[in-house]
């Protein structure tokens, strides 16, 4: 049906495409997966793009299925930014059904990614500021090759957010010498913290469910495995997306005794949010990770 749709829908679009090919005295058209992506994006092109982000606010980038609209903004884009790592997963179909001839650029290029014991690869990078620096770096480039014209506003723009995500990095690192070593475990929704635990010294030491998703059903063997673990290591806390269903980490909560702290995790919040931008989430996610573990 999807398919049929986007057939119709490209079809009707082809004579509107003919008429705007990309002139020079036109924003760049720049398509975004994840609110986040597009925050950054954001952040280094400015007015000089109409940027589309797919992802509606407090969706769950695992779990997201494209709408018609989403057909629309693709087959339209000069470019379209992923996070990538294979995180998302509806995004092959909806290239081929919306006939894009856009350029897909995968921001995490390039940064040194985290394998589970499976050889599973995190696609949750976003987490260490580090890694959004090369986001940073992959996103000005690929702007400025395609509207060399501004290509001194994207440098000065990614010089500007360089330096607010090596601020941010500081900062983290000063919030995280209020907890103790001992006491910088982990316990998620899914398996997302991996790179923020890398790179400030925590523990991931258990998810209520297994791998990196939040579409795998844990059993009830893993979760009393899991519970198990809360009460020998003395974990204070399970941390829960927004965009997450928590009645399980409710239900685990409730018969260990801990608390459950909810996190922005693959969206953004909404304008009025405490996380209405990329570095906005990471302050009220770190924050609410050391308050419950100081």
């Amino acid at each position: 049906m999807l398919k049929f749709r986007a057939g119709l829908m490209i079809a009707a679009l082809l004579p509107l495409l003919a008429l705007c090919p990309g002139q020079a005295d036109q924003p760049l058209r720049v398509v975004a997966t994840t609110t986040i992506v597009g925050d950054v994006v954001r952040a280094i092109g400015g007015e000089q793009l109409s940027l589309t982000v797919l992802l509606p606010v407090g969706s769950d980038p695992h779990a997201y299925e494209p709408r018609p609209e989403d057909l629309i903004a693709v087959a339209e884009a000069e470019l379209i930014a992923i996070n990538g790592v294979g995180l998302e997963e509806f995004l092959e179909p909806l290239l081929r059904n919306s006939g894009t001839e856009a350029e897909v650029l995968s921001v995490s290029d390039g940064i040194a990614l985290r394998r589970l014991d499976g050889g599973e690869l995190d696609p949750h990078v976003w987490f260490d500021p580090q890694n959004v620096m090369i986001w940073v770096r992959n996103i000005e480039r690929k702007l400025a090759e395609l509207d060399p014209a501004n290509a001194e506003l994207y440098a000065a723009n990614a010089a500007s957010y360089r330096a607010a995500l090596e601020e941010l990095d500081a900062w983290i690192i000063a919030q995280v010498g209020q907890v103790p070593q001992h006491d910088r475990e982990l316990v998620t929704d899914h398996l997302f913290l991996g790179y923020f635990a890398d790179r400030y010294g925590f523990v991931q030491i258990g998810a209520i469910f297994p791998g990196l998703s939040t579409l795998a059903e844990p059993s009830a063997r893993e979760l009393a495995e899991l519970e198990a673990e809360i009460r020998r290591l003395g974990v204070k806390a399970i941390f829960v997306g927004t965009s997450v269903n928590p009645a399980l980490a409710q239900q685990i909560a409730a018969d260990t005794g801990v608390q459950v702290v909810f996190l922005y995790t693959g969206s953004l919040s909404g304008p009025e949010g405490p996380a209405a931008s990329y570095l906005e989430l990471m302050r009220y996610d770190v924050a609410a990770i050391i308050a419950a573990l100081k």
